[in-house]
């Protein structure tokens, strides 16, 4: 197996990972501390130079610190990508992995280049994706706010109006102040029940067959499914096409590939189609096979095999999906938007005329 699909992280490596918070880069910045990298390697500045620049003048302090160390660990012999893989909070595999390939292939300029356009296009996915997330998240969250200073304050008031009433309060009215009393009266155990949820349901998507469940869910459901879906389809895609344009073989790419794929359900239908590749098999069949990804993508991925432009084929998938994110995020805030505004307007409208209902009744026996 070649070296770079093997773990070699050391017991004080793995202890500063574990033990240091100063470790967490963002990605945005990784990406830029890259880009610079690879601009000075290509620029003619000796590796362990270009180190000592970087570890003075990049603005994120946790990544100066980590470049020193880097640094350190280079000056005393170490290569690039073992320096790399001692910090694995930091580096991903697919990092180390590609660094390695371009220092055994004297371009590790390029390759960093490579892998910064790699790291600002994936950031640009994952905000495009999260943007989309926090609308709805703030909605439902107002939603929560308001509905819960009904049933707490405004219901109580309506219900020690309604004590003088001497008639049987309309049905949706009862409901309301049933529910209304019963917030007042259990709200601690409602909170608790719901954080002992919170924390079930976290314990079980960390487990193997939960984490599967999850995302196979999240696949399938009406409005996310498509976006993530796409999303994976554009992950797989532009990392397979990084590694195997940094001359990484297609077995380890695929490994590594599936295990950056963020998503259980592409994971396990990589390794599936990667042992029958490795059994002689094309890449576009068994991909096909899976049932996971679309047919357009294994049609291409076909024909990038039979033109020997795997790499750049693979690359024009995920540009074609990024745009189709793009596309869906926009579609999905449109769908979205409206939606919870029905749902939120009809829960305290309806709220409202609940409480009402007994006033209009009262208006129409006085009259």
């Amino acid at each position: 197996m070649p070296a770079w699909t093997r773990s070699a992280v050391s017991p004080a490596g793995a202890i500063r990972a574990a033990l240091k918070p100063r470790d967490r880069v963002r990605p945005h910045e990784l990406a830029i501390f890259t880009r610079q990298l690879s601009a000075m390697i290509n620029a003619g500045l000796p590796l362990t130079q270009a180190l000592e620049t970087l570890s003075r003048q990049t603005g994120s302090a946790a990544l100066r610190t980590v470049a020193r160390e880097i640094l350190h660990d280079v000056e005393a012999g170490s290569t690039l990508a073992a320096a790399l893989r001692q910090h694995p909070a930091v580096f991903t595999r697919l990092y180390v992995n590609m660094v390695e390939a371009g220092e055994s292939g004297s371009r590790l300029d390029t390759i960093l280049g490579r892998l910064a356009v790699f790291l600002e296009k994936s950031e640009r996915i994952r905000r495009k994706v999260k943007g989309a997330m926090i609308y709805p998240a703030v909605v439902l969250g107002v939603a929560v706010a308001v509905i819960a200073t009904l049933l707490l304050f405004v219901i109580p008031t309506f219900e020690n109006v309604f004590a003088g009433f001497d008639a049987l309060l309309p049905l949706p009215t009862r409901v309301v102040i049933a529910l209304s009393r019963a917030v007042e009266s259990w709200w601690w155990a409602i909170l608790a029940l719901g954080g002992v949820v919170c924390v079930l349901l976290r314990r079980w998507v960390a487990t193997e067959a939960g984490r599967l469940r999850c995302d196979r869910i999240l696949l399938r459901s009406p409005i996310l499914g498509s976006l993530f879906r796409r999303t994976a389809v554009s992950r797989f895609t532009r990392t397979l096409g990084t590694l195997l344009s940094s001359g990484v073989p297609i077995l380890e790419g695929l490994e590594v590939t599936a295990r950056t794929a963020g998503n259980r359900v592409i994971h396990d239908a990589v390794l599936e189609s990667r042992v029958a590749i490795a059994g002689g098999e094309s890449i576009a069949r068994p991909l096909r096979e899976t049932g996971v990804f679309p047919p357009m993508v294994s049609q291409m991925i076909h024909v990038g095999e039979e033109t020997g432009d795997l790499d750049g084929m693979l690359a024009r998938i995920a540009d074609y999906y990024d745009e189709e994110v793009d596309a869906a995020v926009e579609g999905l805030l449109k769908v979205l938007e409206p939606a919870l505004i029905v749902v939120l307007g009809g829960l305290v409208g309806g709220m409202i005329i609940a409480m009402y209902l007994p006033i209009f009744d009262l208006v129409d026996t006085i009259q």
